[in-house]
């Protein structure tokens, strides 16, 4: 799949808005129920998930991290928690997501170590070479231009730095296949408007996932944008997919 295909899709068809203005909306109104939602919808397996992909930067011992995307702040409070690095800076375009996920760093204790700052995943805001690891969870399918935010996280990475990209994945065996796609198919959209009354946004997530370029063509794009040593894990019978890569 190319990553024009996931650039094409937006939540709001018909829309005049950019996909990326669309992205900040669907986000800003979703906001105080996203956290419950991703716990609902993935019964609590997303929480296991997060720390695979910081396991993955343990060796590295990071001193000052990156998270894109970071939504509501759970991977930088988490990252905190487990790596315990001098700095975090979450940087996301979601203001809405971006004031619950102050409150829950205030919460942690962590004001002095993580700062939650508005700002475009594609035009990064910091200099070469700044961070010595990044983090995405689940966000990266949403970027309105896949390869320049990509080659924006290579950017500001340091030399022998590494990134860790977390998104969802399609499963190929049967029958976690069949049944992932029942669920994203009919039950996502209805949980979407029924208990966070926002269909359009939950019917654009299995759409998102599905169109977004997966394992190896994952890894060719981040090959292409500067990264190196790219690998791919994919978890949970393939629902979930960990994509390491060093600059």
């Amino acid at each position: 799949m190319a990553s024009k295909d996931v650039q094409k899709l937006v939540p709001f068809e018909g829309s005049k808005l950019s996909k990326k203005e669309q992205i900040a909306h669907m986000f800003d109104d979703i906001a105080g129920k996203y956290d419950f939602m991703n716990h609902f919808m993935s019964l609590g397996i997303d929480v296991i998930w997060r720390k695979k992909a910081l396991k993955m930067l343990r060796p590295l011992q990071p001193k000052k991290m990156l998270d894109v995307a970071t939504g509501t702040g759970d991977v930088a409070i988490m990252a905190q928690r487990m790596l315990q690095p001098d700095h975090i800076t979450g940087i996301d375009i979601s203001e809405g997501m971006l004031e619950l996920g102050r409150i829950k760093v205030t919460k942690a204790g962590f004001d002095r170590y993580i700062t939650l700052q508005q700002g475009d995943s594609e035009t990064i805001n910091f200099p070469d070479a700044t961070f010595d690891a990044i983090t995405a969870a689940f966000g990266v399918r949403n970027f309105e231009n896949l390869e320049k935010g990509l080659a924006e996280m290579c950017r500001v990475l340091k030399p022998g730095g590494k990134a860790v990209i977390l998104e969802f994945s399609n499963p190929t065996k049967t029958p976690v296949k069949q049944l992932y796609n029942f669920y994203f198919r009919y039950i996502t959209p209805w949980i979407g408007k029924y208990i966070a009354r926002n269909k359009a946004a939950y019917s654009y997530l299995p759409s998102s996932v599905k169109a977004f370029p997966q394992g190896q063509a994952m890894c060719d794009i981040l090959h292409k944008v500067g990264f190196q040593a790219v690998t791919c894990k994919t978890l949970t019978f393939g629902i979930c997919s960990i994509y390491c890569a060093t600059r």
